[in-house]
């Protein structure tokens, strides 16, 4: 169970204490199937006590979400400009960075199957999220419009599966030329979606 006093976030102490559950929990991940790691593995590994591990994570679940989302805003959010809208050029990195992100897990994780559904939602979803944010700006739309919604779920469905695909296929083609080929497809979507905001 999580302790009730959060941790305070800018303390220094538990900047490097979270990191270290973290590269501990990456290092274990290299070597184990998520489903065999235990907390003890993780505590013992990162030379903290349990305690402090609660402190911060309230199951392995939980840490594992955190380090993907770190990992989605590190390989996919930071790549794109902080205030841009959805263009051509804006589509174009977005599934540059989507490809460097599945090839990045995929790396990170040795039993890759055992988390692939978890990395599947945690993305979908944080993707979703990000798409909405860029559909608002684009069209002057409050990101509840139910039309943004769809079209944010559509997008971001349509961008994962094909650079998940692009993924599981053997990234046989650059993340450059995928993006060129299927952005067409995607930016007739975002045209249509101006005539119905």
């Amino acid at each position: 169970m999580a302790n009730m006093l959060s941790p305070n976030p800018n303390d220094p102490r538990v900047i490097r204490t979270r990191q270290l559950i973290l590269d501990a929990f990456l290092r274990l991940l290299n070597t184990k199937d998520f489903n065999q790691i235990t907390i003890s593995d993780i505590t013992s590994n990162a030379t903290i006590n349990r305690a402090t591990f609660y402190a911060h994570f309230a199951d392995k679940y939980a840490l594992l979400e955190a380090m993907l989302s770190s990992a989605f805003t590190t390989l996919v959010v930071q790549k794109l400009e902080a205030e841009a809208p959805l263009t051509e050029q804006t589509l174009l990195e977005l599934i540059g960075a989507l490809c460097a992100y599945h090839e990045s897990s995929q790396h990170c994780v040795k039993k890759y199957d055992s988390v692939a559904l978890l990395i599947e939602e945690n993305i979908k979803l944080q993707l979703e999220q990000l798409i909405l944010r860029l559909l608002g700006r684009t069209t002057g739309t409050p990101v509840q419009s139910k039309a943004l919604v769809s079209a944010a779920t559509l997008l971001s469905w349509s961008i994962y599966g094909i650079t998940y695909r692009w993924n599981q296929d053997g990234r046989t083609e650059a993340p450059a030329e995928l993006a060129k080929r299927v952005s067409p497809f995607i930016i007739g979507g975002i045209s249509h979606l101006h005539s119905i905001t």
